[in-house]
């Protein structure tokens, strides 16, 4: 009998902050994501400050009948809530509802961001 494929989700998560503006943005990106990767669930979750928090955003992904998830610390730098807590969160919420999750690097010092900073300078 052949293995079942694994239902894959993407969660992007963010810091979440206090102004709706802010916190637009990662969904922005979330609906982007759908349309290049209509197989794949996608969710957003926020660190702190706004719902829905990373459990939430695992247990939508479980119910969406996911069975691994992919957590994207929607961070530029690789400071403590992209490599201790984001991780820490996702991995404690995936163990309750027995997924398989993996935490992606923040984007860091890519280099498509020189392009994009480019054409934000040239945009002024």
């Amino acid at each position: 009998m052949p293995l079942k494929k694994a239902r894959r989700a993407i969660l992007l998560v963010d810091h979440g902050s206090r102004s709706p503006a802010a916190n637009r943005v990662v969904a922005a990106v979330a609906r982007r994501l759908e349309r290049r990767l209509p197989h794949d669930v996608v969710e957003i979750a926020h660190l702190d400050l706004v719902a829905p928090s990373i459990a939430d955003g695992v247990a939508a992904c479980a119910a969406a009948g996911a069975t691994e998830i992919v957590v994207h610390p929607f961070f530029l730098a690789p400071g403590l809530h992209a490599r201790r807590d984001v991780p820490r969160q996702a991995r404690a919420a995936a163990r309750r509802h027995g997924v398989r999750v993996r935490v992606t690097r923040p984007i860091g010092a890519d280099p498509a961001l020189v392009d994009v900073i480019l054409a934000r300078i040239d945009a002024v």
